[in-house]
This record gives C-alpha cells, structure tokens and sequence, in this order.
C-alpha cells in the first residue's frame, strides 16, 4: 500500500512539473498531461471535435503534448493567419507518418519538406497535370467517366435497385485520375485492382499509429501496423510496375518503330511519360541541374496523386448529395438553375460552370461545413515567437478548420447548409467576397500559402459538373433506415467517421430516379 501511495505522488509531481515546464516556456495555456502519454486520453477518434471541445475551454490556441510530440492547436481566423501567412516558413513543413514513408518511398511530394526536391515536383505536376491547360486537356476523360456513372445510374433506375454511391462516387474520381496520370487502363478488372488497392493506401493512411508519437517506441510495431503497411505496400509497388512496365514498352516500341499514327501509340505521351523522361535524364546526366529524380520518385509521386485526390473527391461529392436529400429546397433552387441555362434535350457540361452560381455556391457550402480535410498540420522548421507564445523547433501545429466553420464568429448560423452566403451581395457583408484559395483564413478547404492543394483547378471543375448532372438527371430516393426522426421529419444521418478525410458513418445507398423517358446528348 505504502508503495502505491509513494509511486503515486511520485506520478502526480511528475505531471506537475510537465506542466510547470511548458507555462515557463511561454507556451499556450494547456490541460492537464500524464507521463508518457501526455494528453492523448482527452482525445477521441474524432481528433478535429476534440480540438473543438478543448478550444471552448481552453481558448482559441492551445498547446497539448501527444505522446512525447508537442503540438499547438489553433481554431481562430487571426491566429491561422497568423501562423499560415505571416510566420509561413516557420510552418511550412509536414510532418511523415511510418505510413506515408512506406507507401510514398520516403518520396513524397506531399509530405516532402520546403525546398528544391518539392520545388521541383510541385512544377513538374501543376505544368504537366494540374493547371488549367492541363486539366481542359483531359475534359473528355472526364466526360467519359460522367457518362458512365449516367448510364449506371439510368440502368439501376429502370430496374428501381438501389446504387451504393460511397463505392461508385471513388471510382469516378480514381479512373479520372488514373488515366489522368497512367493512360487508358487496359482492363476494367486491372482499373478495378487498383482502386481497391488505393482504397487501402488511403484507408492507413487516415489510421493513428500510436509509434508516431512516441520517439522510444518509434521501431516497435506495438499495433502490428508495419505489417499491415508491408503488405499494402508490396500490392502497390507491383500495380505501379505494371503501368510503369507497360509504358516503357510502347515508348520503347514507338521508338523502334517510328512515327505511328496507331490510337495506341496516340495515348503514348501523358504525364507518365514526363515522369519518365525526367528519370532518363538525371540517370544521362552527371550534373543534374534541378534534383535527383528516380523510378522510387515516380512510384512515390503516383501514390500521392491517387491518394491525395481521389478520398478527398468523392466524400466531398457525397456530403453534398446527402445535404441535398436532406434539404430539398435548395436542391429545388438549384435544379431551376440548371434548366433555366442549360437548353432542354443537353446534359449540363463543364463549359456551364461560369452561368451556374447557385450550384459552385452548394460545393462552396459543402467544403465549409464538412471540408476535405478536417484540419491543416503543419511542422515548425525553427523555434518561432507568434504573439506572445514561444513555439519549440518540431512543434505540430494544427489549424482546426472544422472548428472555424462552427464558430457564430464566423459564420451566421453556422450550423445551417445555406449555400445562399456566397450569394449575398450586400456591399455591407463581405462574405460574397470568400473564395477557396486561402485567403480567407476562417475558410481554408484547401489550405492556404505555397502549401494550397495543387488540385483545386481540376475539383472545382469536376466536382461542380458531376453535381449538376446527377441534379439534372436524377432524384435519390433513401429508405427510412438510413435516416433518423427529427422535428423536422426523417433526415439523413450526418454523423463522421474517424479516417485522414471526414467521411460519413455510413454509406449513401440510394435508389436513382430518373427525370427524363428518353437519353439526352452530351455537349
């Protein structure tokens, strides 16, 4: 008994002094830690709500120290700013899980700290896949993929069966992508391989791996999460050889044979093949003038790009379509728009973006109340003095957007799907003047600084479209389990999931209904 009592006074002086540490370094007010753990039991699977609980307590920033990693988190405008603009090269850099350095070859680009390499990757993949010019390049990939998903759809409503779009909706995104990046798949099953196994990639991706956050424990596999990322890893590396393989042999069959005219040797020249080009001429030259640039390189890239891209995509779509359910005025307001610009007997297209508001407006509300990402993670580069608060070196800090897109301060009603706030035109309301671009720091969907998502042009044509389509086309009709009573009548349950995006608990099953007898055209 004697010894319990001693080792626990020896716990609690322990504690206080953790404690007593951090308020004398003058950093932000923090709640009460354990040893070891540090202040990983006030935190649920929902990390991004158990910010938010905390900063109602606490304060817009805090300080909390996860394991033996000390992090600040942040849920105010002023304070983002503060952090993401103001002081952007301390924060600039993300910190790597056990995870991505398995599955992205210790070669990421997303993860890859500020400098040459990701200057140089960041260029290569914005010139070559991600501007404008590119993505207007692969507009008929994209009609394709839309027109796929219509006719699944059509079939599905003819035969009055339901269609799970939370496995429809990814692989929409991840064929736009693949052949985006890799060319035409040779096989629907091959295209489906890969989805799958990029479902997995994503899905530890978004897992917590208690190692990360404990340097002693760091080479242990306490969760036996090594061996689950060794094998997802090792599917991975061989789908990617394929592709790699596959289109080494058509460059290397179009040079032997000369200028072929064949649609097969058409589809040669892609963004794989850039890739490629840059591996033959690090290995050709002795003083690359940029970076070293590898097959590793190219495999690391492709992972980022399918798992960076794809989850975030199609979640964003099924949120939207399962607000519409729930709130069938807007939909109703939105479905009048599309009709009044587009002609009847035409499919709305991706040139009608410009004449749609109401519709950009809906993906706009969308991102705000369930963005892409709940928070932004950064890593502090070098000890940093940010108002009053002195950050250590190596400090994770994270910006809860989540949070910010709740606080009355920054939102009217923020609780409420009103797409109409981006609409509003009162000189005296600034709010129609938020964009997505990471200007409006109590509004950063897609981060903000040199570290903005690359892939913003091609979501805010792909997602905006595919929406207006499946509004034009369809009604989705949910049963009654899926939704939950309230005073408002039955509505669709709207609770997350734990993962690295924001998913719903549950999938959106719906059963299609179909709004015209005979096919449209596509423009």
């Amino acid at each position: 008994m004697v010894i319990e009592l001693v080792l626990f006074i020896l716990f609690l002086v322990l504690a206080f002094l953790i404690s007593k540490h951090f308020r004398v370094n003058h950093l932000p007010p923090s709640p009460f830690a354990l040893p070891i753990i540090g202040h990983f039991h006030l935190l649920s699977p929902l990390i991004h709500r158990s910010f938010h609980d905390l900063s109602r307590r606490l304060g817009p920033v805090f300080f909390l120290r996860l394991g033996s990693l000390p992090c600040v988190v942040v849920s105010s405008p002023e304070l983002a700013k503060e952090f993401l603009k103001t002081h952007e090269l301390s924060f600039i850099n993300r910190s790597e899980t056990t995870a991505v350095e398995r599955m992205t070859y210790n070669a990421s680009f997303a993860f890859a700290p500020y400098g040459p390499y990701w200057k140089f990757i960041r260029k290569l993949s914005t010139n070559e896949l991600l501007s404008g010019r590119s993505v207007d390049k692969f507009l008929p990939i994209r009609n394709q993929e839309y027109m796929r998903l219509i006719r699944l759809l059509a079939k599905k409503a003819k035969a009055c069966e339901p269609v799970n779009l939370s496995e429809e909706l990814p692989r929409v995104g991840h064929n736009i992508i693949g052949q985006m990046m890799l060319g035409k798949y040779s096989s629907a099953s091959r295209a489906e391989k890969a989805r799958l196994v990029v479902r997995e990639a994503t899905k530890i991706f978004g897992e917590f791996n208690f190692s990360d956050f404990n340097g002693i424990w760091k080479k242990l596999d306490l969760q036996g999460f090594q061996k689950r990322i060794d094998a997802t890893h090792h599917k991975f590396d061989a789908l990617v050889e394929e592709f790699i393989a596959e289109r080494e042999e058509l460059r290397k069959k179009n040079i032997d044979g000369g200028n072929s005219t064949s649609a097969e040797e058409k589809d040669v020249k892609g963004f794989l093949d850039v890739l490629l080009d840059k591996v033959e001429e690090c290995k050709s030259s002795t003083e690359n003038g940029e970076v070293e640039f590898s097959r590793n390189n190219v495999k690391g890239l492709i992972t980022d790009l399918f798992s960076a891209s794809i989850d975030t995509t199609s979640i964003s779509m099924e949120w939207t379509l399962a607000e519409l359910i729930n709130h069938p005025e807007v939909l109703k307001k939105a479905r009048e728009e599309i009709d009044r610009v587009v002609e009847t007997g035409r499919l709305v297209g991706e040139s009608d973006l410009p004449n749609l508001p109401y519709i950009q407006a809906i993906m706009k509300e969308t991102f705000r109340l369930h963005p892409p990402l709940a928070f932004v993670a950064r890593k502090c580069t070098q000890q940093s003095k940010v108002g009053k608060y002195i950050i250590p070196e190596n400090t994770m800090l994270f910006v809860n957007i989540w949070a910010m897109a709740r606080d009355p301060k920054n939102w009217e009603n923020p609780l409420e799907f009103r797409p109409e706030r981006f609409l509003q035109l009162d000189a005296d309301d600034s709010t129609n003047a938020i964009d997505i671009r990471g200007q409006h720091f109590q509004y950063l969907p897609f981060g903000s600084g040199r570290r903005i998502c690359p892939g913003l042009p091609l979501t805010m044509k792909m997602l905006p479209t595919l929406l207006a389509i499946m509004i034009q086309c369809f009604d989705l009709k949910v049963s009654g389990a899926e939704c939950k009573n309230t005073s408002n009548g039955k509505v669709l349950e709207m609770d997350e999931r734990p993962g690295f995006t924001t998913p719903r608990a549950s999938d959106l099953v719906c059963v299609p209904v179909s709004r015209f007898s005979s096919p449209i055209k596509y423009p």
